[in-house]
């Protein structure tokens, strides 16, 4: 996850509207310090980072609502927001697309990083998959973001 840039770094002005989304951003800001911060002990190597990545997609998707669901935020601050690493432009850019609306993260869609050059479990539709089995992707700790579920 990149870092957030702050002010002093950029000596950017923020756009109008900062105002009302700057607690919820501190908040995810907050959150992912504590994920950061959390201990391992007794978590699988895998599992360590499942919590960073969480909270990193629900912040990228609180602003993707703000923007393009319930159009309450500007362009301007939106680019500012992408700009600034409060959210995963990237990301975004995948939900915009058709099949990838519920996406949890990028490694989960990309083929170099499963042992059979193929997307990852929690892609697999659940109608597709065996009665009674539990799904858990091994990079984030989903269980399901296929679109079709």
């Amino acid at each position: 996850m990149p870092k957030i840039k702050t002010l002093s770094k950029r000596k950017q002005k923020q756009p109008e509207g900062w105002d009302e989304i700057e607690p919820t951003l501190t908040e995810f800001e907050q959150k992912m310090r504590d994920a950061e911060n959390e201990s391992t002990a007794g978590k699988r190597k895998v599992e360590s980072t499942w919590s960073v990545i969480r909270v990193h997609h629900q912040r990228s998707r609180y602003i993707f609502d703000l923007y393009h669901k319930r159009k309450a935020i500007s362009r301007k601050l939106y680019k500012y927001c992408i700009d600034n690493g409060y959210g995963d432009g990237n990301l975004i850019a995948k939900w915009k697309k058709q099949g990838f609306e519920k996406l949890c993260c990028l490694q989960c869609i990309q083929p170099r990083d499963t042992n059979y050059g193929t997307a990852c479990i929690c892609r697999v539709p659940k109608a597709n998959l065996e009665e009674g089995r539990t799904v858990e992707c091994v990079h984030c700790g989903c269980r399901g973001c296929a679109s079709t579920d």
